[in-house]
């Protein structure tokens, strides 16, 4: 695994331009995601995670939305926004869901982030996670990297350049051949059609991926 020692030092600076997240293919986003690093600089402490599992999530087509917006309401009015902003929420009152928007802010789309492989700050991210060693389970799900990382629903709504959230591209290709596209996540109860869509991809060399089937 990369070590903190063997990466340059990530800073805002370096961070995604707006334009990357306001295209109006969230399908072609969350790919594209994959392989780029996300950041965290909370309370003076940076933490960094390659990005190995996404899902997409998009207004048409997609019944998982309609059903999210009425769930939601109050905390996804942030996904009314242009592309690049967190969405940040909690599930089971516990677990928080970092989601990026997409497209612009007349279109609440978005992908969640499901899984990254650790790579700065990995002290930190035991500490926050109360583990003793690096294993699959301090970021390999979308709740365990929000800990990890340190993202709470405090930061809804943040944009994604910075200062204390941002993604950067490490400059790695990744190859079509290398992603795997399935079904979606506990999406049952919003019917077969939205279970049954593949807008879940991952990188298939990655073992750092969520567990779930």
């Amino acid at each position: 695994m990369t070590t903190d020692f063997d990466l340059p030092q990530s800073k805002p600076g370096n961070s995604l331009p707006l334009a990357f997240y306001q295209r109006p293919n969230v399908l072609t986003i969350a790919r594209e995601l994959l392989g780029k690093h996300v950041c965290t600089l909370l309370e003076g402490e940076l933490a960094t995670g390659r990005i190995v599992e996404t899902e997409a999530y998009r207004h048409e087509g997609d019944p998982s939305i309609t059903l999210h917006l009425q769930r939601k309401a109050k905390q996804a009015q942030a996904l009314y926004q242009p592309g690049g902003h967190a969405y940040l929420y909690t599930v089971y009152r516990v677990h928080t869901l970092f989601n990026i928007t997409t497209h612009d802010a007349a279109h609440p789309d978005a992908v969640l982030i499901r899984a990254i492989e650790p790579l700065q700050g990995i002290d930190t991210m035991l500490r926050r996670r109360g583990l003793a060693t690096v294993a699959r389970n301090l970021t390999a799900g979308p709740g365990v990297l929000s800990q990890a990382l340190g993202l709470t629903p405090a930061l809804n709504g943040e944009l994604l350049t910075g200062p204390a959230v941002w993604i950067e591209d490490a400059g790695e290709v990744i190859s079509a051949d290398n992603v795997l596209a399935s079904s979606r996540v506990g999406l049952e109860y919003a019917g077969p059609e939205a279970a049954a869509l593949p807008w879940r991809f991952r990188l298939k060399d990655s073992r750092w991926t969520s567990p779930a089937k």
